[in-house]
């Protein structure tokens, strides 16, 4: 999984991005869409993550029940 816990570096480089002298506007405009869609699919990504964890802790007293593990 490629999720970014801490989007620390990503709004780092939004900001090394946003103040670049050799980028025109509409790049550093596209470019920091760009970043920003990162940022939400790596948050997404980490919540689907986090609901499947805590649903797989949900079965495991069924299948320990079943005998199925220990």
């Amino acid at each position: 999984m490629s999720s970014h816990k801490d989007h620390a570096h990503l709004e780092k480089i939004k900001n090394a991005v946003a103040q670049s002298e050799h980028l025109s506007e509409a790049e550093k405009s596209e470019t920091i869409k760009h970043i920003e869609e990162w940022i939400l699919e790596d948050r997404a990504e980490g919540t689907l993550y986090q609901e499947l964890i805590e649903m797989a802790n949900g079965i495991k007293p069924l299948l320990a029940e079943l005998g199925l593990i220990k």
